[in-house]
């Protein structure tokens, strides 16, 4: 695979192309390409009510990417950091995601407003539905005003969160724009294999969140960590992004922060590859709420 660092990016399709080779990677990020380049490291800062710390260490390190949302209400926090830190803002690649009570046309539409004012920014890199939990009618609604603030110039990209195919098919089935982005639970317990099929099949870019499975790792990850003088959280990032995933881990902690970007200096084997593929337990595995298959 080609050799990844903290500033690798994986290219966002437009949307319009459902088979754009959304999964190419690009080996830097340059201000030209932020909004439409994804890092493939992400600061997440869900259960963060202080994330600042953690994102200022972040960027200090070298990420480019935190994971935000409207339910997190850290978004202040966020813009914050990114202000502070000193990097420009095109070089910072920021997400949020539309609450689930917020779904609706004028309700989305409002509501990314209110995410600019509290980041204090004049576009949000990506903007997702967090997830399914309201019904057909008004997934559908709060989509079509995520693709209204695109055209706008207030978010650069649009996707979804916890989405299963059945959701993703309600968007393609109504010819709308094909979201960039499905983040959804992903480690070895809990593989989503259908979504991820659809969604390469889609070229719609993955990304894992909770992929450090909140620290409940069996003995098997740990003794396969050991191998590489790992430690499990370093490891199983590696696994995502050899997986060809984008990985969310999140930390409130600086130093763990840090550390968790130190996994461009190995390669897991092919061999140790396969044992941790085989620990999936499918939906069984799942440590979050993994809401996937709400009606």
């Amino acid at each position: 695979m080609s050799k990844l660092s903290l500033s690798s990016t994986v290219k966002l399709s437009s949307g319009k192309e459902e088979n754009s080779r959304a999964t190419q990677v690009a080996t830097n990020c340059s201000q030209s390409c932020i909004g439409y380049e994804l890092p493939l490291v992400g600061l997440g800062v869900y259960q963060n009510d202080d994330c600042k710390p953690a994102c200022l260490a972040a960027l200090k390190h070298g990420y480019r990417h935190i994971d935000s949302a409207r339910m997190y209400r850290n978004e202040e926090q966020v813009g914050e950091a990114v202000r502070e830190s000193g990097i420009p803002r095109s070089e910072v690649f920021v997400t949020s995601k539309i609450n689930n009570p917020e779904h609706g046309y004028e309700s989305t539409l409002a509501s990314v407003d209110d995410s600019l004012k509290k980041f204090k920014f004049d576009y949000i890199d990506l903007m997702l539905i967090h997830s399914p939990l309201s019904d057909k009618e008004r997934r559908l609604q709060t989509w079509k005003a995520l693709i209204e603030a695109k055209k706008q110039g207030k978010v650069r990209s649009i996707g979804v969160s916890n989405y299963g195919p059945k959701h993703l098919e309600e968007i393609r089935e109504a010819g709308l724009e094909t979201p960039s982005v499905n983040q959804v639970e992903l480690h070895p317990f809990c593989q989503q294999k259908e979504i991820v099929e659809y969604c390469n099949k889609h070229g719609i870019v993955v990304e894992a969140y909770s992929p450090l499975i909140r620290g409940k790792w069996n003995d098997k990850i740990v003794e396969v960590a050991k191998k590489y003088n790992k430690d499990p959280a370093q490891f199983l990032i590696r696994w995502s992004l050899q997986r060809g995933f984008v990985v969310l881990p999140k930390s409130a902690q600086p130093e763990r922060v840090v550390s968790n970007a130190n996994v461009f200096d190995f390669e897991i084997k092919e061999e140790d590859m396969s044992t941790v593929n085989a620990l999936d337990r499918g939906k069984e595995g799942a440590v979050t709420w993994n809401p996937v298959d709400a009606p």
